[in-house]
């Protein structure tokens, strides 16, 4: 962890966090990882007016959940991992981790920014319910 003082009265606590690309810092007290810090930077647009609705949030939890349930109903995800998952995707459903979906609709056109924020936040916050550490894990993800 880093702490970035921007000013006198103000500090940035971040983690780093990293993947194929190498590493990036990210806030502490988010649930993304590296390719949404990398996508908040790279499609630095319409953050005001364009950012992700809530019906596509729910959506992507809607999609996370139902994902970790077949995979474990399958054998292919330990019943345990896919709860905590399972957990966290209804928090994302409910809307209670809306402020964790920072990305806007602008991005390369296939929706992989914003997948991959879902996995982030999905997978952060299953980790936090299992009493983990924030990162993001592959076997996860």
């Amino acid at each position: 962890m880093t702490t970035d003082a921007t000013t006198p009265d103000q500090a940035v606590t971040t983690r780093t966090e990293s993947d194929s690309m190498g590493t990036v810092e990210v806030a502490s007290d988010r649930y993304w990882g590296a390719q949404t810090q990398r996508s908040l930077t790279n499609f630095d647009i319409g953050r005001e007016t364009f950012v992700l609705t809530r019906p596509l949030i729910k959506a992507l939890g809607v999609l996370k959940k139902s994902a970790a349930l077949a995979n474990a109903e399958l054998g292919e995800l330990p019943e345990d991992i896919a709860q905590y998952i399972a957990s966290a995707a209804d928090e994302v459903i409910s809307g209670e981790l809306d402020s964790h979906f920072p990305l806007v609709v602008f991005q390369t056109g296939s929706g992989t920014q914003s997948n991959m924020n879902a996995n982030e936040v999905i997978s952060n916050r299953a980790i936090e319910l299992a009493a983990g550490i924030q990162t993001v894990l592959a076997a996860m993800s």
